[in-house]
């Protein structure tokens, strides 16, 4: 099992001078932790389930080219961009220029977006849900046959290319890695199995409506396209506070932990199929935490997903 680290939040103390210098070293803590990948929202409000909109936000891939100055081994990437809020041969050409820029790291994480706030606050125009799955799966196509290097006109509903040059191309090869977020069994996992390496589920829980649920639907789809489901990293985001000594204010949605009792959950996780858990640790800016986190990285590292 893999382990990866999500960054939400950035209304630190003395923001926002110190977000940079701040978000620098959560980036080089992760990576020094072992860590496999870091990833931030693309978001440009805050999120009702953090804060109120109005805290500190970043735009996510500023953020993460950051993160790529700042570091040289992790992977990085969005979770998840929404399709609405960039044109996808400017999404491509984005995409491409942080893997080249950081020695091929980058990940292309997409889903249909849903915070219709943002949009109208700033100006955005919001579709039906219909319609954004149309532009996802159109977005889909149009970056895959950009990574592939082929510059024929691109036709579609929502989008035209005369010309979808991308030029350098991506270092990693055939393209980054492509994650696709959500848990909508008939539009979100039928493309996980059509176009994605990898998807993204939220910490659902074990039961029949949980995980499972969800990856056996995935592999259906895979069934129903012909794709190896063995092929689709399966990712789980999953919030905790990690404690030494498991003290500390414990919420449902962010448990403090200890390290054996975050093993365990992540051993739980692994078993019900899950390759990659993306950590949202409530102690990010804690240099101390990261000692707990290489812990849990050194024991969870040989679990495989089943």
């Amino acid at each position: 099992m893999r382990l990866g680290l999500q960054v939400s939040n950035f209304s630190w103390p003395g923001a926002p001078a110190s977000i940079g210098p701040t978000f620098g070293r959560i980036a080089r803590n992760a990576e020094d932790a072992g860590l496999a990948s870091l990833w931030v929202m693309d978001h440009f409000f805050q999120i009702s389930v953090i804060g109120p909109p109005e805290l500190d936000m970043v735009e996510g891939y500023t953020a993460l080219a950051f993160a790529a100055g700042q570091t040289s081994r992790i992977e990085l990437g969005t979770l998840v961009t929404g399709v609405t809020y960039r044109h996808p041969g400017l999404l491509a050409k984005t995409v491409t220029s942080l893997d080249v820029l950081s020695g091929g790291r980058a990940w292309l994480g997409i889903g249909a977006a849903w915070n219709e706030e943002e949009h109208r606050g700033l100006g955005v125009p919001y579709p039906s849900t219909r319609e954004r799955f149309e532009r996802l799966e159109e977005t889909l196509q149009i970056c895959l046959q950009m990574w592939e290097g082929d510059e024929s006109p691109y036709a579609g509903r929502h989008y035209q290319l005369d010309r979808p040059l991308n030029v350098p191309q991506s270092l990693r090869r055939p393209h980054p890695p492509i994650l696709i977020g959500g848990g909508g069994e008939k539009k979100t996992l039928r493309l996980v199995a059509q176009y994605a390496d990898a998807c993204n589920l939220f910490d659902l829980g074990l039961g029949p409506e949980g995980i499972p649920r969800k990856l056996e639907i995935i592999r259906q789809h895979c069934e129903d396209v012909g794709r190896d489901y063995a092929e689709i990293e399966k990712t789980c985001l999953a919030r905790v506070t990690l404690s030494g000594d498991g003290r500390g204010e414990s919420t449902p949605r962010e448990p403090v932990q200890t390290v054996d009792q975050a093993v365990e959950r992540f051993g739980r996780l692994s078993e019900a199929g899950i390759d990659t858990v993306i950590l949202g640790l409530g102690n990010d800016t804690d240099d101390a935490t990261y000692d707990l986190v290489a812990e849990v990285v050194r024991q969870v590292e040989p679990l495989s997903a089943r």
